[in-house]
């Protein structure tokens, strides 16, 4: 029983850590000055002209594009 629960638990714990790859942090840098940390790359909406995305606290923010000056990966 232990000789297949241990590939088990390998995979699992590798399936996860590829998930966590997938998200990059990002700052956006505003016209002002100030720094926003978001969870991911934020998408930008070209109807609306907002950048939308998720705080790491998990608030869901909008930004108007004309306030963006950068938006890097961390």
């Amino acid at each position: 029983m232990k000789q297949r629960t241990l590939p088990a638990a390998f995979l699992l714990a590798l399936s996860l850590a590829s998930l966590a790859g997938c998200s990059s942090p990002t700052v956006i840098t505003l016209n002002d000055g100030r720094e926003i940390q978001a969870t991911d790359e934020p998408k930008y909406d070209e109807e609306s002209g907002f950048y939308e995305f998720k705080q790491l606290d998990g608030k869901e923010t909008r930004i108007n594009k004309d306030q963006v000056r950068t938006v890097k990966e961390l």
